[in-house]
């Protein structure tokens, strides 16, 4: 049983992981276009793409912590865990409001030819 929870919990923090490294990649990809004009993203849109990818791997990585203590913990394991929970969810809570700032400021773009005077 500890080893399959270790196994798992070690997945759980590899997909967190790739969720925010295909994240920054995206986001990467997405200011280039942007950079050489090849497409029309805010910084503050380019932010919220980002800022998505990254709430959700705190999210995975936040369950891999709560894995590798949900066998036998000790004490000083679960002291740990609340620490690391504290940390992850206070970056989690500030990386949400900042998100839902930036959504904000970020007006819809029309869908269609609607707003332009087509149909």
């Amino acid at each position: 049983m500890v080893t399959a929870v270790g196994y798992l919990r070690m997945t759980i923090e590899a997909i967190g992981a790739a969720i925010v490294g295909v994240g920054a990649l995206m986001t990467t990809f997405r200011f280039v276009l942007s950079f050489f004009g090849l497409s029309e993203y805010t910084s503050s849109e380019i932010r919220l793409y980002l800022g998505r990818y990254l709430a959700l791997g705190l999210e995975f990585q936040l369950g891999a912590d709560i894995l590798s203590t949900a066998v036998a913990p000790t004490i000083s394991d679960v002291q740990l865990l609340a620490a690391i929970a504290v940390i992850r969810t206070g970056l989690n809570y500030f990386l949400s409001k900042e998100l839902e700032r930036e959504r904000r400021e970020v007006p819809p773009k029309p869908e269609g030819g609607a707003l332009r005077g087509e149909g």
